[in-house]
């Protein structure tokens, strides 16, 4: 099976970044709505990794990037979970002992506690909460039907107009997932929506993406991409939904967020971070974030505190990642 090889999976939905053990393991507590989840690492006090997550009414689609081997026990969760390794390693096993298929993806049964173990530098997707019956042996055919599915929907998830288009994607490929394990049909009713680009397209993505010092110009754009401008234009609408200019907006919208998750100051400089990526209006900015996100910049600091403020709580408790 064919997929992307980025690296940027829901980078829009970024919400911890060099994560700290305590907050890491609030935080997947919290998505997967599970309080007894424990996580051992072999250097609780090292980073654990990044993680990105966007929560609509159908569940919630969760990308981790594990900086380390780690582990996580004592998970019980009230739905069954899709397990889906993007790069690395990754193990499931149940408590009473099989260790499921990994190749694409594993389903997880609702109510029945399992081990996850996940090697140093490896990144893996978690959709939770999957409705309905899931098998714990689902037949290859519908197994690799689910992982194109998800595939297909992190692939999108780099062009998402804004949070209202995000949350339909997210409900529709919950719908999608329902109807391939209660249908038992693996085949897709039309034709597949490609994963790739044109090349022309990508050349003009890299630079939008790679260069943030670029002031957007789309008569560069076109020439850099070897097209007119008429054609970049349609060309870039048909393939992703968005215009060069809104896919533009939009990279210096996620810097900025990354700046917001990385802050750890005790104010954060929100009007710097905006006029950095050329944003002159604090409260245009703060729209068009909101538009995009779901959240204003000031929230997205506040979800990482919280994570921060739950750790300090529990620490005497003993409740966090521990060393194995």
């Amino acid at each position: 099976m064919r997929h992307p090889q980025s690296k940027s999976e829901l980078e829009a939905y970024l919400r911890l970044n060099r994560a700290a053990a305590g907050e890491w393991l609030h935080a997947l507590r919290h998505l997967l709505g599970c309080d007894d989840l424990e996580c051992h690492a072999r250097r609780s006090q090292a980073v654990f990794g990044s993680l990105s997550a966007i929560e609509a009414d159908a569940g919630v689609v969760c990308v981790l990037n594990v900086a380390q081997e780690m582990e996580f026990t004592h998970c019980l969760l009230a739905g069954a979970l899709l397990v889906m390794p993007l790069e690395g390693r990754c193990e499931v096993a149940l408590t009473d002992g099989p260790r499921l298929p990994m190749v694409p993806l594993a389903t997880v049964p609702a109510d029945q506690e399992f081990t996850l173990t996940v090697g140093g530098g490896s990144r893996l997707a978690l959709v939770f909460p999957v409705p309905g019956h899931i098998p714990r042996w689902p037949v290859q055919g519908a197994a690799n039907a689910l992982a194109v599915c998800l595939w297909q929907f992190l692939f999108r998830s780099e062009y998402f107009h804004g949070h209202r288009h995000a949350c339909e994607e997210v409900n529709q490929l919950f719908a999608r997932v329902r109807e391939l394990l209660s249908s038992g049909d693996p085949h897709p009713a039309g034709e597949e929506p490609s994963m790739e680009l044109d090349r022309r397209l990508v050349r003009v993505v890299d630079k939008i993406r790679n260069e943030p010092q670029w002031a957007f110009n789309l008569q560069e754009l076109a020439s850099h991409s070897g097209v007119s401008e008429r054609n970049l234009y349609y060309l870039m609408k048909r393939a992703t939904g968005m215009t060069p200019y809104r896919f533009y907006q939009r990279c210096r919208l996620i810097r900025v967020r990354r700046r917001l998750v990385d802050c750890q100051c005790d104010i954060p400089h929100i009007s710097w971070y905006a006029a950095d990526e050329g944003f002159s209006h604090l409260g245009r900015f703060a729209a068009l974030y909101r538009d995009h996100f779901g959240e204003l910049p000031s929230e997205t600091v506040q979800w990482r505190r919280r994570l921060q403020a739950l750790d300090n709580m529990s620490a005497p408790s003993g409740k966090t990642c521990t060393a194995s």
